[in-house]
C-alpha cells in the first residue's frame, strides 16, 4: 500500500473513531501505543487536571469482570480471547468520575489489543488526590508486567506484608521509624500482632519525594516476615502501641517512648503501660505497667511538641490535643504531672467515675462565660460538648470540638480519630481526621476524611469540610505527615487506613487492610472559599511555639 494513501486512510479512520466515541458519549481515550508488554494490554487511567496514574480504580465489563488500577494507575490485561473486540467498562473509583453517556452509563469502550495501551481520563472530585498505596503487595504490579517504570525499589513489596492497620511514624536520628498495628501474610490468616515496623530515609537524606513514594526496609524474622517491635512478656492477646514520641531524660539525652495495650483484639485491654525504645535491639521494651483505671494521665494518640511558658510538653489527644506532660522522661511517667484541658467543674477525683463524669456541668464565671483553663482532671471532649448542647448548658458557639459540616449547615461533624499540626502556609492548626457518622445517610460509617483549622491546637474548630471519600468503607486513624509538607507547607500528606471492616462492604482486592497516601493541596479553592486566604504569617502564632510532633525535632 502506497505510504500516502496508508497515512490518508489511517487519519480517515482515527476521525471515524473520534466521532463514534463522542457520538456515543463515552470519556475520550487516547490512541492505542505500541508497548513491549507481554501480550498484555495495557490501560492507563489519570487524573484529568495532573495527568499523574490514579490508584484504585475499578474498570468492570458488562459481565461484571473487574480489574483494579495499581499505585501508577495501570491495569495490565491479559485476555487473548478479546483480542480485537470491543470491550465496555464501567469506570468507579471512590471521589473519582467518568462523564456519563446518554444512556447514563460512566465508562469507556475500548479494544482490546495486545502490546499496546489507552489511556482513560478520570475527574477528581476530592480536594485531596489520592497517590499511592503505601503498604501490602504488588503495589505496582501491572506496572511491571507492562515493563512500566515504578519509583519504588521493591515496586511488588517487602517484608511479606499484605495488610497492616493503623500508622505511628518518628524521626529517630536521620531515618523515619514506621511502626503499624496488625499485620497479615500470606501464609496464613492470622499473621502477626505485636507490631511491625520499618525504617526509611527522609528526602533531605536521599529519601523518596513523599509524592512518588516511600522505600520500606522492614524489620524480619529469618524467614522474610516483618518481625514484632515490641517485647511485652505475657504472651496473651495482641500488643498494639501510639503515643510515640521523644522525651529527655536525667542525662539530657533524647529517648523514644510510647503506650502500648496488651488487649484481646477490640475488647478491653488486659494490660496497659509505657515502652521504651532500646537503641540496640531495635525494639520496644516495657518501662511501667500502668492502672487500667487510668485513660488520660497516659502519652497517647500522636503527641505534638509545643512550648508554653518557656516548658516544652508533649501535647496529645485524638486528635484534639487536650492533655498534657512536661517532656521529659520522668514527667512522662508521673501520673500526677499531667494536665487537661477542661472547662468542666470540679471532680473529687483526676479518675472520676463514668457517672460522674457524664453528671458534671460546664464551669462559668459571674458572667456566665465558660472557665477553659489547664487542670488536673480529665479533658473536655467532642462528645462532653456534644451532650452539653443537647442538654442546653452549652451553646454550639460555645463549642471548641463540634465543627459544622461546611456542606450542610447546622451538621456536626462527630470526628473518629485524627492528628492536628501546625501549618506553617496557612499559619494556623489544621487538622485531619475521619468522621464517625451515625447518620444513615451518610456514604460511610467511618470512611469521610474532613480538613478544619483553628488558631490554636485548643480550638475552636468551627467548621470544616470533606476532602475525600470512601463510600462504604472505611478510612479511619487518618495521619498528617508534617516531615512530608512541600512548598512551605501547602502541600501535605497524610495516610490512614483504607478497609471494609465496621461495612457490610466487600473487600477491595490488595487494596483492602492496607495505609493509602493522600496529598492535599492548601491553597486549593475549596480551602480557602470556606477559611479564607491564609493568616498573615507572625513570628508567633497565638502566642506560641511548637516543634513537629514527630519524634527528635526539638
Amino acid at each position: 500500500m502506497p505510504v500516502l494513501f496508508k497515512t490518508h486512510v489511517m487519519r480517515t479512520l482515527a476521525v471515524v473513531v473520534f466521532l463514534l466515541v463522542n457520538v456515543a458519549g463515552m470519556s475520550p481515550i487516547s490512541v492505542a501505543d505500541e508497548t513491549d508488554s507481554n501480550g498484555y494490554f495495557g490501560i492507563h487511567v489519570v487524573d484529568n487536571e495532573t495527568q499523574r496514574g490514579v490508584p484504585m480504580v475499578s474498570l468492570t465489563t458488562v459481565d461484571d469482570v473487574t480489574y483494579i488500577t495499581d499505585n501508577a494507575g495501570w491495569v495490565a490485561l491479559h485476555e487473548p480471547e478479546l483480542t480485537g473486540k470491543a470491550v465496555f467498562f464501567k469506570v468507579h473509583s471512590p471521589g473519582y468520575e467518568v462523564a456519563k453517556d446518554g444512556f447514563g452509563m460512566a465508562g469507556v469502550r475500548l479494544t482490546i489489543e495486545p502490546g499496546k495501551t489507552s489511556n482513560v481520563t478520570i475527574k477528581r472530585k476530592n480536594v485531596a488526590e489520592r497517590i499511592y498505596r503505601i503498604t501490602g503487595r504488588d503495589l505496582y504490579l501491572d506496572s511491571v508486567r507492562l515493563h512500566q517504570p515504578s519509583p519504588k525499589r521493591n515496586p511488588l513489596g517487602s517484608g511479606m506484608v499484605v495488610g497492616q492497620d493503623s500508622i505511628q511514624p518518628i524521626q529517630i536520628g536521620d531515618e523515619m521509624h514506621w511502626f503499624w498495628g496488625d499485620t497479615n501474610r500470606l501464609s496464613y490468616p492470622l499473621g502477626m500482632f505485636r507490631t511491625a515496623g520499618a525504617v526509611s530515609k527522609l528526602p533531605a537524606h536521599g529519601g523518596l519525594d513523599p509524592s512518588l513514594g516511600i522505600n520500606f526496609e522492614y524489620f524480619t524474622n529469618p524467614d522474610g516476615f516483618a518481625r514484632a517491635m515490641i517485647e511485652v512478656p505475657d504472651k496473651e492477646g495482641v500488643v498494639w502501641i501510639h503515643g510515640v514520641c521523644t522525651v529527655t531524660d536525667a542525662k539530657e539525652q533524647s529517648q523514644v517512648i510510647t503506650q502500648y495495650s496488651r488487649r484481646k483484639g477490640l475488647e478491653a485491654p488486659l494490660e496497659q503501660g509505657m515502652a521504651l525504645w532500646n537503641y540496640e535491639r531495635k525494639m520496644f521494651e516495657v518501662l511501667d505497667v500502668i492502672d487500667l483505671k487510668e485513660s488520660w494521665r497516659i502519652v497517647r494518640d500522636h503527641p505534638i511538641h509545643q512550648t508554653m511558658d518557656g516548658i516544652d510538653y508533649l501535647y496529645f489527644g485524638n486528635p484534639f490535643p487536650i492533655s498534657r506532660v512536661s517532656a521529659t522522661l520522668d514527667a512522662v511517667r508521673d501520673r500526677s504531672a499531667y494536665e487537661s484541658f477542661s472547662c468542666r467543674e470540679e471532680l473529687p477525683d483526676a479518675n472520676p467515675t463514668p457517672q460522674q463524669l457524664h453528671n458534671a456541668k460546664p464551669l462559668r464565671d459571674a458572667a456566665g462565660q465558660l472557665i477553659w483553663r489547664w487542670a488536673k482532671a480529665p479533658p473536655v471532649t467532642q462528645q462532653d460538648e456534644r451532650r452539653w448542647v443537647k442538654s442546653g448548658q452549652m451553646k454550639i458557639e460555645e463549642a471548641r470540638f463540634l465543627p459544622r459540616d461546611a456542606d450542610s449547615k447546622d451538621r456536626i461533624v462527630e470526628v473518629h480519630a485524627g492528628t492536628i499540626h501546625f501549618n506553617t502556609f496557612r499559619n494556623r492548626w489544621v487538622m485531619i481526621a475521619n468522621e464517625q457518622a451515625w447518620d444513615k445517610s451518610s456514604l460511610s460509617f467511618l470512611g469521610e476524611v474532613f480538613y478544619s483549622e483553628s488558631d490554636s491546637p485548643q480550638g475552636p474548630f468551627v467548621r470544616a469540610v470533606r476532602i475525600a471519600t470512601h463510600p462504604g468503607q472505611s478510612f479511619y486513624n487518618p495521619c498528617h505527615h508534617p516531615f512530608f509538607d512541600q512548598q512551605d507547607g501547602r502541600r501535605i500528606y497524610f495516610e490512614g487506613t483504607y478497609c471494609n471492616t465496621f461495612t457490610e462492604s466487600p473487600a477491595t482486592p490488595r487494596y483492602n487492610y492496607n495505609q493509602m497516601m493522600y496529598r492535599l493541596d492548601l491553597s486549593a479553592s475549596r480551602i480557602t472559599n470556606i477559611f479564607g486566604e491564609a493568616a498573615k504569617q507572625v513570628t508567633e502564632h497565638a502566642g506560641k511555639s511548637c516543634c513537629c510532633g514527630f519524634g527528635s525535632e526539638r
